[in-house]
């Protein structure tokens, strides 16, 4: 009896962080580093401008991970609603004074330091919602004046983030939101109808919300000849760059495509063309393997906690791993239209990175609290 206690009871920052899955972590190291590397190919057998810059946002972002891991859950548990809130002013205030590049106003400047609140509402998102049905019986859950109340969590954040525009993280967000409800036990038919309803509305949408250049990537998405040289240059290349790779590649900074700078957003949103044209068909299945094992190990995690709050939030981190990696993955082999979703670890980008390792950070301190039951981590009060 001592020892169930003992294991069910809340467990010391000592406990936690010797019960880190250090297993996880090497593989999310070894994510980061073909990064680094894959950087230093994308700028011709240099560190600078992003390979160097990306590892020091990882160190720094290990850390922050490491402390997310062994913080007490019931701090995030409390704080959720807050999270959520400030990630919701952020996005409002990116649409009143954020920064405009490339067409879209997607970022903040705090300092020197750019912020995509975007990605910190991919947290945020997974948290609220993790939070709600924390507390939530079944028969709640199935309630409709329940349900639109978190139709409006997720759709304020979706709306806002679209309308930047940044059509690929607002569907992102959507899809996280609606999968959590799936987790928390809303019938399948109402998503039956809300993708009915989805479908009859895309005439609307064509016509009033899409962007040009978004009709654009749809139009090349269903044939990328139509404009090769202008809208459609971008999946062509990339077409071309990967499958000129074929199974095992042209060799580390060997790849022709992303050297002779013919692909595009290389190390950014295309990294994983460049990194099949150099690593081949081997190359891209090895990264695509280290991913489906994080996603498992998410799963595993979610499934083992005993607390509803750790089985939520694992199993929203483990669909947004898969979101990312899905979207990114598709949207360059061209299996669905061009969207602005980095490869998590991999791609370039200080937001996304902290967004991810914090992702893991909060992975590990659902592990760490897989024995804490229902009743003390609702109590916040401890």
């Amino acid at each position: 009896m001592a020892d169930i206690k003992s294991r069910t009871s809340i467990p010391s920052i000592r406990e936690r962080f010797n019960n880190i899955n250090w297993a996880l972590l090497i593989i999310v190291t070894i994510l980061s580093c073909v990064g680094f590397t894959v950087l230093y190919s994308a700028a011709s057998g240099h560190f600078k401008p992003w390979a160097y810059a990306q590892i020091i946002r990882f160190i720094i972002g290990f850390f922050i991970m490491i402390l997310v891991a062994i913080s007490d859950m019931r701090l995030w548990y409390k704080y959720s609603y807050f999270l959520y809130g400030i990630s919701l002013i952020l996005l409002i205030a990116v649409a009143l004074m954020g920064h405009v590049g490339m067409g879209a106003r997607r970022w903040l400047y705090i300092g020197s330091f750019r912020l995509q609140p975007s990605e910190i509402m991919k947290i945020a998102i997974i948290l609220i919602l993790a939070r709600v049905y924390a507390k939530t019986k079944i028969e709640q859950t199935r309630k409709f004046y329940h349900q639109l109340l978190v139709i409006v969590y997720i759709t304020l954040p979706t709306i806002l983030v679209a309308t930047q525009p940044d059509l690929g993280t607002g569907t992102f967000i959507f899809g996280v939101g609606f999968f959590m409800l799936w987790l928390a036990g809303v019938q399948v038919w109402r998503f039956i109808l809300a993708g009915v309803i989805g479908i009859t509305s895309m005439p609307i949408m064509w016509m009033f919300i899409l962007k040009g250049y978004q009709k654009n990537r749809i139009l090349n998405f269903l044939n990328p000849e139509r404009d090769p040289q202008n809208t459609g240059y971008h999946i062509t290349q990339s077409k071309i760059a990967l499958g000129s790779g074929g199974l095992s590649g042209k060799g580390f900074m060997h790849g022709t495509q992303a050297q002779l700078n013919f692909l595009p957003e290389k190390h950014t949103d295309f990294i994983f063309t460049l990194l099949g044209e150099e690593f081949g068909f081997i190359g891209c299945l090895a990264i695509i393997s280290l991913y489906f094992i994080i996603i498992l190990f998410a799963l595993f995690i979610a499934i083992r906690s005993q607390n509803k709050f750790g089985r939520l939030l694992g199993g929203g981190i483990a669909c947004s791993i898969f979101l990312y990696v899905f979207i990114n993955t598709g949207m360059v082999m061209g299996v669905i239209p061009v969207v602005g979703i980095p490869l998590p670890l991999v791609s370039y980008g200080g937001t996304a990175m902290f967004t991810t390792l914090i992702c893991i950070g909060l992975l590990l301190n659902v592990y760490n609290f897989r024995h804490v039951d229902d009743v003390k981590i609702n109590n916040t009060s401890n």
